[in-house]
């Protein structure tokens, strides 16, 4: 009885220690394969299996994802892409998702009115043109990228594609400033995305940088230069040229349009200005609220006075917390010469953002043009195919009410005459304004005398009480240009 015990237990242990020839042996995940090594001897033994010898292959099976999951649908083919515009923008964006065929982003439809006019024969044939925008939408695309600017009907364009489903990619900074949160939502609950990485700074990845990059800190305050037209032309007047000539020349270049109001006029800065604020300092705000100040008012004598107080002129959007409340501006304004504002020439942007942990971040690059705005387009593209999405941003309601205290610079344009620098010293302390300096060039006529009075930090609505009493003056020519000081 023990001696068959014995050999049926031998028995079993000899039929477990098999050689198995050219196995295959589990060895890890890649992915969404799995990954085998295949050996030319393989022993199953009591104490689990071995190989000998060495592998002489490795065999990788994909896993199939559950039907109708994203990954199978990334798996079996690239998101489908529709441009809707193919102006400046939209063409650049073309160009490189024909050229550079960024992985799982397929470009198969593209709309613009009047498209016959649009066509060029470096895009495939397998691209359908269209005039029809509904048509394209509920089409099989997976992304529509809006470019064709405006609120209407690019807004509607947006809206229908994201009550479809789809996500939407957009370099429309109005839309968004105005009306980004109630489509935030919209996608949210159609289950689509919305991105809109271009609508601030071109080609400046600032908003990435606030949704991850920076998602760790408190923002306590944004200036920048957010309208590349501005910069252009300031940084060519600090150079000595007529801001007329200037504007012509930014026209013929594409930077500025026929009717240049909504850059120089600081509109289109202010609409960055509130998406910054609403990702940065968490406060959603009307854009209605920020009072933007054109830089039509700066001519050549400001800036000769700005480099004698070491400074340039720059178009700044600029917004912080304050006293419980938010503050936020648009306009001309002096910036110190070792700033990283005045560096920023020509076409540039450039925003910092004042961390509470981190303490400053700078961001530059190219922020007008075609090329650097694409790049931002397709790299939004680039992060949905890649299941990327927008990091939810908590923000408040708020109203733009607090002040800045800062230093200001009021240049004065009289016909010359006893007591005008008494008055206006009168009229400053009657705000409790302190002067900072009195600075007058020579040279000008005594009927059409400029000069600069700088005051030391002082809040606003006091400064303009007592402008308002100094506008009164007979001797006064023209309107007192008030420019912040920006240390």
């Amino acid at each position: 009885m023990l001696k068959s015990r014995i050999s049926e237990m031998e028995r079993a242990r000899r039929i477990s220690e098999i050689m198995v020839q050219d196995a295959l042996v589990f060895c890890g995940m890649a992915g969404d394969a799995v990954r085998y090594h295949r050996v030319n001897r393989l022993q199953i033994g009591g104490k689990g299996a071995y190989a000998r010898g060495f592998p002489v292959a490795e065999v990788t099976v994909s896993v199939s994802p559950q039907p109708g999951s994203s990954q199978e649908s990334r798996a079996q083919r690239p998101l489908r892409i529709a441009l809707f515009g193919f102006g400046t923008v939209g063409s650049s964006v073309a160009r490189i998702l024909v050229e550079s065929r960024p992985q799982g982003l397929e470009l198969t439809h593209i709309f613009n009115r009047g498209v016959e006019r649009k066509r060029v024969d470096w895009v495939p044939a397998s691209v359908v043109w269209s005039d029809d925008a509904d048509g394209v939408i509920g089409s099989g695309v997976d992304v529509v990228v809006e470019l064709a600017g405006g609120m209407e009907p690019a807004g509607g364009w947006v809206r229908r594609a994201l009550e479809a489903g789809k996500s939407v990619v957009t370099a429309n900074k109005r839309l968004i400033a105005f009306h980004g949160v109630e489509l935030e939502r919209l996608a949210a609950v159609q289950g689509g995305h919305l991105k809109y990485g271009a609508a601030v700074a071109g080609g400046i990845p600032v908003i990435p940088g606030l949704e991850q990059g920076l998602a760790g800190d408190r923002i306590d305050r944004v200036e920048g230069i957010l309208n590349g037209t501005c910069n252009f032309i300031l940084s060519k007047m600090e150079d000595g040229a007529d801001y007329a000539a200037v504007l012509k020349q930014a026209q013929q270049a594409g930077y500025a349009e026929a009717d240049p109001i909504e850059d120089v006029g600081g509109f289109d800065a202010r609409a960055k200005l509130s998406i910054l604020m609403r990702l940065a300092l968490r406060v959603e705000v009307d854009p209605e609220e920020i009072v933007p100040r054109p830089i039509t008012d700066v001519s050549p004598v400001d800036f000769s006075y700005a480099h004698d107080l070491g400074c340039t002129i720059r178009q700044v959007a600029r917004a912080e917390k304050s006293q419980g409340g938010v503050a936020a501006t648009v306009g001309p304004m002096l910036v110190a010469v070792r700033s990283p504002l005045a560096w920023s020439r020509g076409t540039e942007n450039m925003v910092i953002l004042s961390g509470h942990y981190g303490g400053d971040v700078v961001f530059s690059g190219h922020g007008a043009g075609g090329h650097p705005t694409a790049v931002a387009v397709v790299s939004d593209l680039v992060a949905l195919a890649h299941g990327s999405r927008r990091v939810e941003v908590a923000s408040v309601p708020g109203v733009v009410g607090a002040e800045f205290e800062v230093p200001h610079y009021i240049r004065f344009l009289v016909k010359d005459r006893p007591g005008i620098v008494a008055a206006i010293t009168s009229a400053l302390a009657a705000e409790k304004i302190n002067i900072r300096a009195i600075v007058q060039k020579p040279g000008y006529p005594a009927e059409a005398l400029p000069f600069v009075v700088t005051v030391e930090p002082c809040r606003s609505s006091a400064l303009k009480r007592a402008l308002e009493s100094v506008r009164a003056l007979d001797c006064m020519i023209a309107e007192p240009l008030d420019l912040q000081m920006l240390e």
